[in-house]
């Protein structure tokens, strides 16, 4: 068996059922924490059969540069809101291989690799995609909320063949003023392009979460999860 790494992000874990047969990494968003997301879990409102762990990492603090460098939680340095060639390479990698650790941390306990799925909220979402695209072993799926893709250039070359094609749960709001529908567009048709199982939704909203979302999550994770 594998060592398990001392080197992990603290987070908050959360276990429903005495005996989680998957997992969801859920990452929040800049300037978030790790007790962001925890309400979702009653509001997803899942079957008692599904016996899941959630595991709510938290981001390091570090200053981030289109806020005149203010020193918040965040998984990577943003230079610009506008799609923009120059990312944070190094920080975002970094973060890939933290949720790598958090990743290997569940298999240790005892859930296969293939019943773990990664979910993000903005930035959160970002390193959920850079992630599972990446990971040797096969996973569940991916929920990607208020997102892009990064580093598009390396994901022919990086991307795995255990999760070349992976469902992906991709939603946006219509009105987002942060990162707009079109980029997040732009990215779900490189990853159907890819052929990545893509769901995709639309709502009319800003750069947040609405209760239809929630339920078209929950439907999609009950769905992904039978068909593991």
């Amino acid at each position: 068996m594998v060592k398990l790494s001392t080197d992990l992000l603290p987070a908050i874990n959360i276990e429903i059922g005495s005996d989680p047969s998957y997992s969801i990494i859920w990452l929040h968003g800049l300037g978030a924490d790790s007790s962001d997301f925890v309400p979702i879990i009653n509001e997803l409102r899942l079957p008692p059969e599904i016996q899941m762990r959630f595991v709510f990492p938290q981001a390091p603090l570090r200053p981030i540069s289109i806020n005149n460098g203010a020193i918040m939680r965040a998984w990577y340095d943003i230079f610009d809101l506008n799609p923009n060639p120059y990312e944070d390479e190094v920080g975002i990698r970094n973060s890939q291989h933290a949720i790598n650790r958090l990743i290997e941390q569940e298999i240790y306990r005892g859930v296969l690799s293939k019943n773990i799925i990664l979910a993000g909220f903005s930035q959160g979402g970002v390193i959920a995609l850079q992630t599972g695209l990446r990971y040797s072993k096969k996973l569940a799926g991916i929920v990607a909320l208020s997102c892009y893709l990064p580093l598009v250039k390396t994901i022919a070359a990086e991307t795995q063949q255990a999760n070349c094609s992976i469902p992906i749960f991709m939603a946006h709001g219509s009105n987002d003023p942060v990162i707009s529908v079109k980029q997040a567009l732009d990215s779900r048709d490189i990853l159907i392009e890819a052929n990545c199982i893509m769901e995709w939704h639309e709502y009319s909203m800003e750069h947040t979460i609405c209760s239809d979302e929630i339920i078209d999550i929950s439907n999609w994770l009950m769905r992904t999860i039978k068909c593991l």
